[in-house]
């Protein structure tokens, strides 16, 4: 939630990642998302889903994919935070966004989505950022329509059964496709 005022991000430094990244994103990934730890921020999943959100062969899988990148965000040589860029054609991908969780709630997460949809823009010359919500994260998702993402309303199947992506505390989840328009 963006109720606090923006604080200064401090110096950030933007790279795509690297194999030797794994283990660390990994954990900040599951930091930000799953477990007790995921608390002390306020992107958590886990009153809804428990378990892994990624592995290390999902992770190397987004590195290995051709269009993809996973950007990683430093602060004075330390990970803080990552986002997903993939690209589809006239759009772009933004998924496994992760900030550290005790710095979520600062304004970092808006400076990071604006260098990834600048950099989307430049690399690709795309029109359009994607990305799937689960539907029932509504604080989540009114943290993007702020941003300029807007609801389609279009659902894809939650993958229950497969707890590569955790294990579901309810029956009703769903990914819901949100759309910025880049130009």
């Amino acid at each position: 939630m963006d109720t606090a005022p923006a604080q200064d991000p401090g110096q950030l430094t933007f790279r795509d990642a690297a194999d030797a990244d794994v283990p660390a994103l990994v954990t900040l990934i599951e930091s930000a998302y799953r477990g007790d730890s995921s608390r002390a921020g306020w992107t958590t999943e886990a009153d809804i889903l428990q378990g892994q959100r990624t592995d290390p062969d999902g992770v190397r899988q987004v590195l290995q994919t051709s269009g993809s990148r996973l950007l990683v965000v430093e602060r004075d040589g330390a990970l803080i935070a990552c986002c997903q860029l993939e690209h589809r054609g006239d759009a772009a991908y933004f998924g496994m966004f992760a900030v550290r969780p005790g710095l979520q709630g600062a304004g970092l997460g808006k400076v990071i989505i604006a260098e990834a949809e600048r950099t989307v823009r430049e690399s690709w010359g795309v029109c359009e950022m994607h990305m799937t919500v689960i539907s029932v994260r509504e604080e989540l998702i009114a943290w993007y329509e702020r941003r300029g993402y807007r609801r389609t309303g279009k659902l894809s199947p939650f993958p229950y059964g497969d707890e590569r992506f955790g294990i579901p505390q309810r029956d009703d989840l769903a990914f819901e496709l949100l759309v910025k328009d880049l130009v």
